[in-house]
């Protein structure tokens, strides 16, 4: 209830206020401008960090290590691209800053050893979370096994 009150009253509020102090300073049409200068920087950068990470990801797959560094990355730099949707000042500066590879990476890292990233969706998943390691599969290493269903074991033995 917080974060939403935050996010969706608090934070456009503040924004409001301050796009109109900025006009009143150096006029409505310069404000514009800026608004739209800082979106442009923001989509630029966008692209630029969203095909290097997109990169990236390709690379350690097919390296046969796990890219979860990439994954949050790529979940933070779509959050930032939103950020950067909404007209303001503060979402374009969190935005970019977001988008900023030492920034985001620093982020990602911190998520990643928190915990706090939740898996979801697939079979396995119901909400766990997971711990980060980082695993590495040489070419040629071949895990065998069979798969037994418990129930199926169970009335055989009976």
């Amino acid at each position: 209830m917080r974060f939403s009150l935050f996010f969706f009253v608090i934070i456009p509020f503040v924004e409001i206020m301050l796009l109109l102090e900025v006009s009143e300073r150096i006029g409505g049409w310069n404000t514009v401008l800026m608004v739209l200068g800082t979106a442009v920087l923001g989509i630029t950068l966008l692209r630029r960090q969203g095909f290097s990470t997109m990169l990236r990801f390709q690379q350690r797959l097919r390296s046969g290590e796990l890219p979860a560094q990439e994954i949050v990355e790529g979940m933070l730099i779509a959050f930032c691209g939103a950020l950067l949707l909404a007209p303001g000042f503060i979402t374009d500066t969190v935005g970019i800053l977001g988008l900023l590879p030492p920034v985001r990476k620093a982020i990602a890292r911190r998520i990643l050893r928190s915990g706090g990233a939740f898996m979801s969706g697939g079979p396995f998943a119901m909400g766990r979370q997971f711990q980060y390691r980082e695993t590495r599969f040489d070419e040629g290493d071949i895990i065998e096994g069979d798969v037994v269903d418990d129930d199926k074991l169970g009335k055989d033995r009976e």
